[in-house]
């Protein structure tokens, strides 16, 4: 990569506090949002119907732009455009605000709305991974991405809280106001973060957008861990669809469970993943990447078939928690190795890969998985796919490219 240390200003540490401030007063406005239409959802229709068209609304538009996203990450001023997108969220929403408050308040509004803030996400995801390593000296990243996933943990477990207390005291389009006012400070914080346009944005662009995407995709064809560890990563996340998507219905199913089973199975995963990304931060890991990922994946793999097999529910929220702390011993050093391995000029391109897979082959997963809850136990589901799961992290430790990958960087 271009990208090293030395380059780096000496302020880097305000640049990356600026840099996670900025992301997290967005998200945490963007959950607020995302909750209480979620809410509004199930409370006004209670359709599975109705829910099922929000959650695709909220991924095809990130998954259809994912292409698109990474090329602009490498063509253009990578803070400029994760302002963009952040703007564009609050105009959309600031809109549907609007509309509320003059008494249009259909639900099919509120599918749009989930639409182009998917599309926002879709700009933003490839090119808040690709900035990272343009103000974080390259031994810091694991620690920096340890410490932004017990951030983004924090959020998931403050979010739903905040947003059912907001929707208690307000009607829903206050709340939307709630998120332009957050989306409008990050925006200004993020103004005043320093850095300097990668080369590849600073040059002349002469080749098209497809044939960038092209390029994109033959330079991961031709770099030797990138074709085993995007393979992994689509498998590993079709496997997890019933974990991800289908343990509240299990909950509701086999342990009679009301609200506070449902907000307890998700307090003890955020409370998890809290703790792992400040395990990380401060340990950083096995010197070699792919071990740690290999770790995560493994628990992960425990935990589904735990999930699967534990009669007792405080037995089950353990496992719960347990599954929450492997999350960023999975996802930093997978981030990490990519920020690090791949050139910079390529780096938005790939992160829209990955992205791309990331959004779609868990709703995928679905689409076998889904229809197969009414048919069999959802407790079957989760024993067969933890098992999958453990043997992909066996082959994921004894691949040689993804265990050079690994390898500390030089």
């Amino acid at each position: 990569m271009t990208t090293n240390n030395a380059a780096l200003p000496e302020n880097w540490l305000r640049n990356i506090i600026l840099f996670l401030s900025s992301q997290t007063i967005s998200l945490f406005g963007s959950s607020l949002v995302q909750y209480a239409i979620m809410w509004h959802i199930t409370l006004t229709t209670q359709s599975g119907l109705m829910m099922t068209l929000y959650i695709i609304c909220g991924f095809i538009p990130t998954f259809l732009l994912s292409p698109v996203a990474g090329v602009w990450a490498d063509r253009y001023n990578r803070k400029r455009l994760i302002m963009a997108a952040d703007g564009l969220i609050a105009v959309a929403t600031l809109i549907l605000a609007v509309l509320f408050l003059m008494g249009f308040d259909s639900i099919w509004l509120l599918f749009a709305i989930a639409a182009v803030r998917a599309f926002g996400s879709g700009i933003q995801m490839p090119a808040v991974g690709a900035i990272l390593p343009q103000i974080v000296p390259k031994d810091q990243l694991t620690k920096v991405n340890g410490v932004n996933g017990s951030i983004q943990a924090m959020i998931m477990f403050a979010s739903p809280m905040v947003g059912a207390a907001l929707l208690g005291m307000m009607p829903l389009e206050w709340i939307f106001f709630v998120d332009v006012a957050t989306a409008a400070i990050a925006i200004v914080t993020l103004s005043f973060l320093k850095v300097s346009v990668h080369e590849k944005a600073a040059g002349t662009q002469e080749a098209g957008y497809f044939s960038d995407f092209k390029e994109g995709l033959r330079y991961v064809n031709r770099h030797s861990f990138l074709k085993p560890f995007f393979l992994f990563f689509a498998v590993f996340f079709v496997l997890m669809a019933p974990a991800a998507f289908l343990t509240p219905l299990q909950v509701a199913r086999s342990f009679n469970g009301g609200e506070w089973q449902l907000a307890a199975v998700e307090v003890a995963f955020s409370i998890g993943m809290m703790a792992g990304g400040a395990v990380i931060a401060f340990w950083g890991g096995f010197r070699n990447k792919n071990n740690t990922l290999g770790l995560g994946s493994m628990i992960m793999g425990v935990c589904t078939l735990a999930l699967g097999v534990v009669p007792d529910f405080w037995v089950y929220l353990a496992f719960m928690a347990l599954f929450g702390v492997a999350v960023p011993f999975f996802n930093t050093p997978a981030t990490v190795l990519l920020q690090e391995k791949v050139e910079e000029a390529y780096l938005g391109r790939v992160f829209g890969v990955m992205s791309m897979i990331s959004t779609s082959m868990m709703p995928l997963g679905m689409l076998l998985f889904g229809p197969l809850s009414d048919v069999i136990k959802i407790e079957w589901m989760l024993i067969g796919t933890g098992i999958l799961i453990l043997l992909l992290a066996y082959f994921l430790m004894r691949n040689k490219q993804l265990i050079e990958a690994g390898k500390p960087a030089v």
